[in-house]
């Protein structure tokens, strides 16, 4: 009988340890969760996004964008939330650049996912003719003065937004041997080009796509 009475005074001495150094659930712990192991070290590449790719809203301002585009870009912001003003300028001056350089370095497929066939078509023609003459470009964007927001529109699903680009871009063409054939690095040209994109908001793919280009006078 007092063994039995030893045993029992144990367990509870256990017993009250355990919950001491346990303590008690409330039901709010937090639960583990476990990771994937990774395959032989490697991890997954994360894809680029476009320059064009829709961010988080900030309110748009009238330096944004022409007057008379204010009633595409209203609509535009009425059909999609995400659509940022602000953050589009930023990201169509980025595909600008983009998009020049591959076309100067003739390597116009490093950007066709984001332009549209027929213009593709265009700039590859001339990058063809170009390299059938045997020159090349050694061209410089060197300052993006100024973009604005010239023209916006809504059709159905589909958005159209036209930038205005004013830019300085030193450019010069040599021959296969290295030599200048016309222009020069040491004088910049101010350049006024039209660029119009295009998305279709009902579509998974956040990319704008480049469907036209225009150079003011």
């Amino acid at each position: 009988m007092v063994s039995i009475i030893i045993l029992a005074l144990v367990a509870l001495f256990i017993g009250l340890r355990l919950y001491s150094v346990l303590g008690e659930r409330t039901g709010h712990e937090q639960q583990l969760t476990l990771k994937p192991a990774e395959q032989d070290g490697a991890v997954a590449p994360r894809p680029q996004p476009s320059p064009l790719a829709p961010a988080n809203p900030t309110e748009p301002t009238g330096d944004a964008y022409l007057p008379t585009a204010g009633p595409g870009v209203r609509a535009i912001l009425a059909a999609d939330s995400s659509f940022d003003v602000a953050r589009f300028l930023e990201g169509a001056q980025s595909a600008y650049r983009m998009i020049l350089e591959a076309f100067w370095r003739g390597e116009i497929d490093d950007v066709r996912q984001f332009i549209d066939p027929e213009v593709y078509g265009t700039f590859a023609a001339a990058v063809e003719d170009r390299q059938t003459a045997g020159h090349r470009l050694d061209n410089r964007l060197i300052a993006i003065e100024h973009s604005v927001i010239a023209a916006a529109a809504m059709e159905r699903s589909v958005a159209t937004v036209t930038v205005r680009f004013e830019a300085d871009i030193a450019a010069i063409t040599r021959d296969a041997a290295g030599e200048v054939v016309a222009g020069s690095l040491s004088d910049a040209v101010q350049t006024r080009d039209k660029w119009t994109f295009r998305r279709d908001l009902a579509s998974r793919d956040p990319n704008w796509i480049l469907i036209e280009t225009d150079e003011e006078e």
